[in-house]
């Protein structure tokens, strides 16, 4: 990478507002904002220009953004603030089991989807992406995103989960 000074500068509102698009939280995304550049400047050497610098910050942040996910499930606590809502009268046990096993079947069927179905689908689903970001993020076209995205709903709904698409 040639110009590394100007990388932030140039950079940091796509990345932060990218981040903030999956976490719906902005001190989560500025915080993992700066992992990103952190990260990115660490490891300059190896981007070798075949992507856009823009999708291969991107593809840093979202990796940034699995890594914290991961770290958070195992980390599951609740704080004495939100214990009250955590406890209300309105979300029963039976409601967050049948809330629960809604996700986990949803995130099965997602982790059978072949690449670019899977990351197309979290993107869009989960990091709440327009198909026009998310076709910057992969380097592709808006309609190709579109495309795609029909093409892996098709699969989770059943045709084509065997193989995976």
């Amino acid at each position: 990478m040639k110009n590394k000074d100007g990388l932030y500068d140039e950079y940091a509102s796509l990345v932060y507002k990218y981040l903030y698009r999956l976490t719906g939280d902005y001190d989560l995304a500025e915080e993992l904002t700066q992992e990103v550049f952190y990260q990115a400047l660490r490891t300059s050497d190896n981007y070798k220009g075949d992507s856009k610098v823009s999708t291969w910050l991107c593809q840093i942040a979202k990796y940034c953004w699995y890594k914290y996910l991961q770290k958070q499930s195992k980390e599951k606590h609740v704080s004495l603030e939100d214990l009250p809502d955590y406890l209300s009268d309105d979300t029963s046990p039976e409601r967050i089991v049948l809330e629960k096993e809604g996700k986990v079947f949803l995130y099965k069927r997602i982790h059978l989807l072949n690449e670019p179905y899977r990351e197309i689908v979290l993107l869009r689903i989960l990091g709440e992406l327009s198909f026009s970001e998310i076709a910057d993020v992969m380097g592709k076209t808006e309609n190709w995103a579109r495309v795609t995205f029909h093409r892996a709903k098709i699969i989770m709904i059943g045709r084509g989960i065997e193989n995976g698409g």
